[in-house]
């Protein structure tokens, strides 16, 4: 099988299924992708919070750029791509910002600041934090406040189906800045595919953030990614992102998500239960009255990105551990 490489400089800064491909691959072949952080390179480890001149020059038509697109071979409208996250490696240094005009409270906090991390990882496999996770980043020493890490992509998508192109910022049915932190390597997305070859694209490595990601920036880093790329013909319930995780507050207990993306935070909420009832119904033989209920009595609600305009993401997370039968 060929291994496959996408470099920092073949990327691009919409979603357009004019884009032509970097590379063309076959079903269920690896690519290694390395994507430089959310700003385009604009922040840099040297930046720093008495100069804010890299904020306020911020070029804002470069950022949340995305590496590909890859054609996959057999790939057509109704098809689902399934993209199993098989590592993620950050760079040693990571950023987070309040950039005028961002997050969820952007009218409340106008001025700009800029934080900029050391990240400690992982070295030569060895837990260099003691606790069995990436790695760590001290928001503030002196206070003790030591965040874990917990590298995911922020942007993972396919071409719309839709001709033209369309702002990378906001999430979308086919994926996108879904910003979803659940993301790490061993889980598993699924994407509705809408054109020919899906063309996946994938960028803005996060090293850890929140569920919303509030203030519009997570800890942004470089990133070496690497998955999996499987076209699959028989999930034809798959209309917005779907995945398998870890749940993160239950130690290796795995669930199921579907998400909603809509501009309407109660409609993004509403398809991503619809979306559930689907997938119950079709993975585990559910009527609609049994996967609505079993919704209700198992599955939880979060707000997986609630800032990049016009869309929210919701997820639907139900326990894989409910299912004692394979299904």
């Amino acid at each position: 099988m060929s291994i496959h490489f996408v470099k920092r400089s073949q990327c691009h800064l919409a979603w357009d299924n004019s884009i032509s491909p970097v590379i063309h691959i076959s079903s269920g072949e690896t690519v290694t992708f390395d994507c430089l952080d959310a700003s385009n390179g604009q922040i840099t480890a040297s930046s720093d919070i008495t100069s804010l001149a890299s904020l306020a020059s911020l070029v804002f038509s470069q950022l949340d750029q995305v590496n590909g697109p890859v054609h996959i071979s057999g790939a057509q409208p109704g098809d689902t791509l399934r993209v199993d996250v098989l590592g993620i490696e950050t760079a040693d240094w990571g950023w987070t910002a309040l950039i005028p005009g961002f997050g969820l409270l952007a009218d409340e906090f106008p001025e700009p600041a800029l934080k900029v991390w050391k990240l400690v990882r992982k070295v030569d496999g060895k837990d260099v934090c003691g606790n069995g996770e990436y790695g760590y980043g001290w928001f503030d020493e002196k206070k003790g406040i030591k965040i874990p890490l917990k590298p995911f992509a922020g942007e993972m998508g396919v071409a719309p189906g839709k001709a033209g192109a369309h702002s990378t910022i906001p999430p979308y049915a086919t994926g996108g800045n879904i910003d979803t932190r659940h993301l790490t390597a061993g889980s598993t997305l699924y994407l509705p595919i809408e054109a020919e070859g899906a063309l996946f694209s994938i960028g803005d490595g996060h090293a850890a953030q929140g569920d919303g990601e509030v203030c519009g920036t997570a800890i942004e880093t470089p990133m070496k990614v690497s998955v999996r790329l499987t076209v699959l013909k028989d999930k034809p319930y798959v209309k917005t992102p779907h995945f398998t995780a870890h749940n993160p507050h239950a130690g290796t207990e795995q669930f199921y998500c579907t998400t909603g993306v809509d501009a309407d935070i109660r409609d993004a909420t509403r398809a991503a239960v619809r979306n559930m009832i689907a997938f119950l119904k079709a993975e585990h033989g559910l009527s609609a009255v049994e996967a609505y209920m079993l919704c209700s009595v198992a599955g939880d609600l979060r707000m997986h990105e609630v800032v990049d305009m016009p869309n929210y993401v919701i997820g639907m997370m139900l326990p894989k551990s409910i299912f004692t039968q394979a299904s």
